[in-house]
């Protein structure tokens, strides 16, 4: 059997197993809601162990805190509220049409695909997937080729709490990626780079197929002049640092006041050194995932240091370090880096970074940071420090990005209530919570009219007093 044909066969399985159940109840949502969360408990273990396996040293904690435990939290707040969701709202009528019951009606799509990142595969398979459940679809995942043994946990996990015609995962190796992408899906969601994104895009639109695109790009943390340096750099250093910078919200650069760029340098050196102490042999300081992305980083860094940045390469206990080839011997794990005196010349300031450099820019006025951000691809997220009520109130009207969290970093990501997603080269549509629900379903506008039937009063033929009369209520 051809890989394609698998994929086919699949796909017309859960077709036919849906024209068989298309409107399922909210108890049994709630109810594949509950496998998908027992299977994620169950093997949150090998899970863990997996994303190890796949990146050669993946903190433990960090596969708990940002990837099982939002997914987990993230099913249960649908649970608690996909029976609501599902109730008709009930809408407006004209007076023209009384009497009459308007009301949109929320109707799953069908067969959702869903294409999963190397950086968080758990995450960011259970998540959509998540909505797609509660919104009473089925779904084929497929894993990337970068995280193999994740991809085999999953694929293991879907076979034993679901048949394969409501959840199908499929590794890398049972058909590529185009494929995927060309499969005539009732709804497609992809995350990853922008670039890829553009080709899912014109794959899809063979089949018009509607897309949900979270892209990333490069979010810009903005540092206020007044605000406490020190809070600001150790909330911007988690960020970037954590997954090691592998994150499509991590900071991507820092605008910081130009009288203020050496002590945030500073106080960020001091936030890393008290989180890794030591670097080389720390099992919570997370690899590159393979050589690939280690070559391209290690290409923004030369390209840099050639055009005259700055290079400050953080290594807290001065362990052996190839400062030509950026890493630790025997190893992917490269030390978190600064970057000063960059320009837009060079590669860090024009495509997203996805590691741990940190490009670190000066400013003047506010206004000049916000034109510097305004000039740019708009991004998923921004981040903003500041305690004045009114320099944040003007940031959120005079800048457009995906999300935007307010003296911190990350954070607004697992937030369940609030929905997640990018804007332009940073991508479209949105799902998390409700708007996970409403962006899997079909919102289907219904009128319902009764017995008696009032438009036989306008029928033809025309100009009968009662149409004169209508022309001059609503006409003038």
């Amino acid at each position: 059997m051809s890989d394609i044909n698998l994929l086919d066969i699949i796909f017309k399985a859960q077709k036919i197993a849906f024209e068989n159940n298309p409107m399922p109840s909210a108890q049994e949502r709630i109810d594949n809601l509950d496998a998908l969360e027992k299977g994620i408990l169950k093997y949150k273990d090998e899970f863990i162990a997996s994303a190890n396996m796949d990146f050669g040293c993946r903190c433990a904690d960090e596969t708990m805190i940002a990837e099982l435990i939002p997914s987990v939290e993230d099913i249960r707040y649908i649970k608690k509220n996909v029976k609501g969701w599902m109730k008709p709202s009930l809408r407006k009528t004209g007076i023209l049409f009384q009497p009459a019951k308007a009301m949109v009606f929320y109707q799953p799509l069908g067969v959702v695909g869903i294409i999963t990142p190397w950086n968080y595969p758990v995450y960011l398979s259970a998540g959509p997937l998540a909505g797609v459940l509660g919104a009473g679809n089925r779904a084929i995942i497929r894993m990337s080729r970068n995280t193999p043994e994740t991809a085999k946990t999953l694929q293991k996990m879907t076979r034993e709490y679901f048949e394969q015609d409501h959840v199908a995962v499929m590794t890398a190796d049972e058909g590529s990626g185009s494929d995927f992408a060309e499969q005539k899906w009732d709804h497609l969601v992809f995350t990853g780079s922008t670039s890829v994104g553009r080709q899912v895009m014109r794959a899809a639109s063979s089949n018009l197929t509607p897309v949900t695109l979270e892209l990333g790009g490069k979010s810009p943390a903005i540092i206020s002049k007044n605000f406490p340096m020190r809070e600001a750099a150790e909330r911007i250093a988690f960020g970037k640092v954590f997954n090691m910078g592998q994150t499509c919200v991590a900071p991507d650069y820092v605008l910081c006041p130009r009288v203020k760029i050496n002590e945030f340098v500073k106080y960020f050196s001091a936030s890393i050194s008290r989180m890794y102490p030591t670097m080389k042999n720390n099992t919570q300081y997370t690899s590159i995932i393979n050589e690939q992305e280690y070559f391209r980083l290690q290409h923004i860094l030369d390209d840099a240091r050639k055009k005259g940045a700055e290079i400050i390469a953080l290594n807290p206990d001065q362990e052996p370090y190839d400062s030509t080839k950026n890493r630790w011997s025997n190893s992917n794990k490269i030390a978190v880096t600064l970057l000063l005196n960059v320009t837009d010349q060079m590669i860090a300031m024009q495509e997203e970074i996805f590691g741990p450099l940190l490009p670190v820019i000066p400013y003047d006025k506010p206004e000049d940071a916000i034109e510097f951000v305004n000039s740019r691809p708009r991004p998923l997220a921004l981040y903003y420090f500041d305690y004045d009520s009114r320099q944040v109130d003007y940031l959120l009207a005079h800048t457009h990005s995906g999300g935007v969290l307010i003296n911190d970093t990350l954070a607004h990501v697992p937030q369940d209530d609030l929905p997640f997603g990018g804007i332009g080269d940073s991508g479209m549509g949105q799902y998390h919570g409700h708007e996970g629900f409403l962006n899997f379903s079909k919102a289907k506008g219904v009128l319902v009219k009764p017995r008696f039937n009032s438009g036989k009063f306008v029928y033809p033929p025309y100009g009968k007093m009662l149409h004169r009369f209508l022309y001059k209520i609503f006409l003038g």
